[in-house]
């Protein structure tokens, strides 16, 4: 057969790829083995509209070279071509491998030509500079049904972590896998957390779980090779010892670990927004017979499991800023407001024993005029700290500029006095730091609005006697 003509006959980039396979179903070489102009051009001709010649490791194209003479050994690209040259399917996939600036519309078509032990497929490509949903959503009816499923329950969802347990169940049921998680990351802690999991009826949990927490000094360590490990592709698939090898050569402590607890296959998707790592779906000891399905459906699967995340996260960040005080970590005004308004309106029902105490800051603009500001925040994070320390197990309240309020539900009267007490002498042992305090403590029915009065009344009484103490610390 004449491949130079069948590459000449298509019009978009297209090569022609030779697979060598051997008797034990193992393949060795894959090559490029002739292109049409229009490929050729992409790698040798340096043009405005040629948006892969700069990515590619040599801009000479030489007939029948091992392709990882123009990308990075991609064992998904090496699948995809043994699956159409050998296996004789075809191969469609859009997608965005991190290593390129563009996206890749990728057709790879088996050619009933062999040579010996050497099988053929086309592998024709077109390049977009940014994400085509028309191009994203031609999927095989199958694919397309689960994506969409997968986006209505992410979508309609009021409760996120059950819908992220459902997903995942989905994916664990897609893949057959034996344990599927998604793995958040944090790459300013160095941490990451498994958001939800999914694992067989037949497998040992508990392995995956030591796996995590024991099997590696720094688990985040390993989580931090693999975005090399992938090597800019879109994910990285191992399928059988054959692949592991491969993979060894870059990451050996991670392949040795993955060895050790009995894990022969993976799937690893990063879940990637807007240039930034969320974490990883992890899929092991799948079904390696049905890698071309689990590819496609995840390739698109992922990438609204990553834009919903992140919704997720910005939502929680919202959240927090809005009810937590960003000086001193307690809950702020908004967040006090909000609980009392509940419990006053009937939405929330206190329980029978409540304790309120109020806590104010002495001297605070003595601090600010002597030492400006910075020594006031300074002075108000520290009295903070003493009251996180002193209750501990109660919902402290930044209330406003140098006043605290304290609820707690579960303590006794004498335990409530307990801690105001602890609370004066962490102060005394700080020296620097001093409080007017009051408290009020019912059993029963309370009206939340008068434990609160009760109490500042008392802290009321408290700073008269501090002030009476020491009059040159008394606001001018």
């Amino acid at each position: 057969m004449d491949l130079q003509q069948l590459a000449d006959s298509f019009t978009p980039m297209t090569c022609i790829i030779s697979v060598e396979v051997f008797p034990d179903g193992n393949y060795g070489n894959i090559r490029l083995v002739c292109g049409n102009k229009a490929y050729i051009d992409s790698i040798e001709v340096q043009q405005p509209d040629n948006m892969a010649y700069d990515t590619m490791l040599s801009n000479r194209f030489i007939p029948n070279s091992p392709y990882e003479n123009y990308i990075p050994k991609d064992l998904n690209f090496e699948n995809a071509c043994y699956l159409s040259a050998v296996m004789k399917k075809p191969f469609h996939t859009y997608m965005h491998p991190e290593r390129y600036p563009f996206w890749v519309d990728m057709y790879i078509m088996p050619v009933a030509y062999t040579n010996g032990n050497t099988h053929y497929c086309t592998y024709s490509m077109d390049l977009t500079p940014e994400a085509s949903v028309s191009r994203m959503s031609d999927k095989e009816a199958a694919v397309t049904a689960s994506v969409l499923e997968t986006c209505i329950k992410l979508r309609d969802t009021k409760d996120f972590k059950h819908t992220m347990d459902e997903v995942i169940e989905d994916i664990r049921l897609l893949c057959s896998a034996e344990n599927v998680c998604i793995l958040l990351t944090d790459y300013k802690t160095r941490s990451c957390s498994i958001l939800c999991e999914s694992t067989s009826p037949d497998f040992d949990n508990r392995r995956i779980a030591e796996y995590f927490n024991n099997g590696i000094d720094s688990f985040f360590d390993i989580v931090d090779t693999w975005k090399d490990t992938i090597a800019g592709s879109t994910c990285l698939i191992i399928q059988n010892e054959s692949d592991m090898n491969v993979v060894r050569e870059r990451n050996p402590e991670w392949i040795a670990s993955l060895e050790e607890y009995g894990i022969k296959s993976i799937v690893l998707y990063p879940l990637n927004y807007n240039n930034e790592t969320l974490g990883y779906v992890w899929a092991v000891n799948f079904a390696t017979e049905n890698t071309a399905k689990i590819r496609s459906t995840l390739e698109t699967t992922t990438y609204f499991i990553a834009s919903e995340i992140a919704n997720h996260q910005l939502l929680a960040r919202l959240e927090y800023m809005s009810s937590v005080d960003l000086l001193t970590g307690v809950m702020n005004r908004n967040a006090m407001n909000k609980r009392v308004d509940d419990i006053i309106s009937g939405k929330e029902v206190l329980p029978l024993r409540v304790g309120v105490v109020f806590a104010d800051l002495n001297g605070l603009k003595k601090v600010n005029d002597t030492g400006g500001h910075t020594a006031g925040d300074s002075y108000i994070k520290k009295a903070a700290g003493l009251l996180k320390e002193a209750f501990p197990d109660s919902e402290i309240y930044r209330a406003g500029g140098d006043e605290f309020m304290v609820i707690n539900c579960s303590l006794s009267e004498a335990e409530l006095r307990s801690r105001t007490d602890k609370l004066r002498k962490l102060q005394e042992k700080a020296d620097d730091v001093s409080f007017s305090l009051g408290y009020c403590y019912n059993e029963g029915k309370t009206d939340i609005r008068k434990a609160m009065s009760s109490a500042d009344m008392e802290m009321y009484r408290d700073k008269q006697s501090y002030y009476e103490r020491y009059p040159e610390r008394r606001r001018k």
